[in-house]
């Protein structure tokens, strides 16, 4: 039974980097392919949309730290903490990613058409984005409840 905690415990550790970059490649692919799509409807300006089908990949800048974070605080006493904690968070993160993808497809789809709303047609994958510092910060608060620190 030791043996099991310790491995769901180190499954929790890295979830929140495999689930936040399996998010963050679909969320930066479909808002990439948006890009793409823009491109052959408009004559400049192709970088602003490029920059946003990156915005996805955030998650899974926070799922390395979680993880770096975690990992050293893996032991026995707190492995069943680190896998429910760990499983959560990368879930949140994944999740996150994915509909930001979404939300930045969205914002590119609707700025080829009317390139002064730009900015406004962020906010939806910025409040999505918002939700992944959520499970990010959470995920770190609650492991000094499971480390006793």
């Amino acid at each position: 039974m030791e043996n099991l905690n310790l491995a769901l415990g180190w499954l929790g550790v890295f979830a929140p980097l495999a689930l936040g970059a399996v998010g963050s490649m679909i969320g930066c692919a479909r808002a990439g392919q948006a890009a793409i799509g823009a491109m052959l409807e408009i004559e400049s300006g192709y970088g602003r949309f490029i920059g946003v089908s990156a915005m996805p990949s955030s998650q899974v800048i926070y799922g390395v730290v979680v993880t770096l974070t975690f990992g050293g605080a893996m032991n026995e006493t707190s492995a069943p903490g680190i896998f429910g904690i760990g499983l959560l968070a990368g879930v949140a993160l994944m999740v996150s990613a994915v509909y930001q993808g979404y939300a930045c497809a969205s914002s590119i789809s609707v700025s080829k058409n009317k390139p002064e709303v730009f900015g406004v047609s962020l906010a939806p994958a910025a409040v999505v984005e918002g939700f992944a510092v959520f499970a990010f910060v959470f995920a770190l608060v609650l492991l000094g409840t499971v480390t006793g620190s």
